[in-house]
């Protein structure tokens, strides 16, 4: 059975480090990547948040980038295309050995984090025991099968997509709305108050999801 698993893995283990060292406000995003070979890495990749200026030259001194090409850059925003060296080879193995898609990949703060389809879950363990074989610290944070994809993309419980889901289905976000906060709690079967902190937890998942950053306070699993 497919299976998607999110993951983090330290910038220092995988790709990036020293740019992310000298430029620690920049968000990097892979849009796209090929693996030629499990070592041969190319991604193509968009640069946003703090300073871009100069950010060519870093790449080219960063020792994961074997090459370097910008093809693309606004007053805020960069775009290149990168060979990485075998610092980063796990993403090869994931997509020539286990025919892996890397749907999102983001590094902030030092971290990678990874959203990868794995067409099944005995390919995820065979990615855990490579980590481990190799010395990366691959931390595992969710792991949910493709019918949960809608949900967990968005760092969404069930029921709070169900909610949200219901909720624009209602007309509560139109303007005059087509349905009023108890009314959708009765139809949810819910108490108002218990609405409320839905609609609460499940605003700030979607920001954190948007954001790209981790939230320590566990009392957001609301399920």
């Amino acid at each position: 059975m497919a299976t998607i698993a999110e993951f983090t893995i330290p910038a220092h283990e995988f790709a990036l480090s020293e740019t992310l060292e000298r430029r620690p406000d920049i968000t990097i995003n892979i849009d796209r990547v090929v693996a030629h070979n499990t070592s041969q890495v190319v991604p193509f990749v968009r640069v946003t948040n703090g300073e871009v200026e100069g950010l060519t030259e870093i790449l080219e001194a960063d020792a994961s980038v074997m090459e370097i090409e910008l093809f693309g850059e606004t007053d805020d925003e960069r775009f290149y295309r990168l060979v990485w060296n075998e610092t980063a080879e796990i993403v090869g193995y994931m997509i020539n050995e286990h025919d892996a898609t890397v749907q999102e990949a983001t590094a902030t703060d030092g971290v990678w984090h990874l959203r990868v389809l794995f067409p099944d879950r005995e390919d995820l363990s065979a990615i855990g025991e490579y980590a481990t074989e190799n010395g990366i610290t691959l931390d595992v944070k969710r792991i949910y099968g493709t019918d949960e994809f809608e949900a967990a993309r968005y760092n969404l419980t069930e029921s709070q997509h169900e909610t949200l889901s219901k909720a624009i289905k209602e007309g509560y976000y139109e303007i005059p709305r087509g349905i009023n906060t108890q009314e959708l709690a009765n139809e949810l079967d819910i108490s108002h108050q218990a609405l409320s902190e839905r609609f609460r937890r499940a605003t700030k998942n979607l920001a954190l999801s948007a954001l790209a950053i981790e939230d320590d306070d566990d009392r957001n699993t609301e399920t």
